[in-house]
């Protein structure tokens, strides 16, 4: 079978489990397809991560597309996890998946301030998702989160990015997707990340 259904496959299983939402597994891609242009061009390489991948969106196809760069697909839920982890293996794709916490994390030298590009498509309002990816942004690295169609950049307060060494970036425009480019621009504050559960509770914006 092409490695291509295969792939269609895995994901019509992650919209069955409800680890997708519903609608046709094509729409789904088209969304993934919307973040290929803020990866790395080819042959420069890079470490890439999904925060919140769920059934695999938009991480797994879009490691499916760039074998070329390094990619880590994360999720906190147990049962997400193990799935993505064997269509990753079925697909064999070299593929990290871990089960985890953004903000744990962000706490392991391992993963803090190492990633070129933080992908993420219904992760968290805005405060929460950019505190999530700053302290796993290298300096000079972006974050990319999907968004209501349009954007809107009040959304994303110039003086809140600042607070962790981001800054507001372009707005992708696609058919399928609206997705915010955010700059990490100077180093993310040590004080970052706060301890598990505080961002969302008390957003830095």
């Amino acid at each position: 079978m092409p490695a291509e259904k295969v792939l269609i496959g895995a994901l019509e299983r992650a919209r069955d489990l409800g680890f997708l939402g519903p609608g046709p597994v094509g729409d789904h891609l088209d969304h993934a397809r919307a973040y290929l242009p803020a990866l790395p061009r080819v042959g420069r390489g890079g470490v890439i991560v999904d925060l919140g991948t769920g059934g695999g969106i938009p991480g797994l196809p879009l490691a499916f597309w760039r074998t070329d760069l390094s990619w880590v697909l994360v999720d906190a839920m147990v049962k997400r996890v193990a799935f993505v982890s064997s269509m990753v293996e079925e697909l064999g794709l070299d593929v990290e998946v871990l089960e985890t916490r953004a903000e744990s994390m962000a706490r392991d030298p391992r993963w803090a301030r190492r990633a070129d590009v933080v992908v993420a498509r219904s992760l968290a309002a805005p405060g929460v998702a950019a505190e999530y990816a700053a302290p796993l942004l290298r300096v000079g690295g972006k974050a990319v989160i999907a968004e209501p169609p349009g954007g809107d950049p009040e959304r994303w307060p110039v003086a809140g990015l600042a607070q962790l060494g981001m800054r507001r970036g372009p707005v992708l425009f696609a058919p399928t997707a609206t997705l915010q480019v955010l700059l990490q621009s100077e180093k993310c504050p040590t004080r970052y990340p706060r301890r598990t559960g505080i961002a969302a509770k008390r957003p830095v914006f």
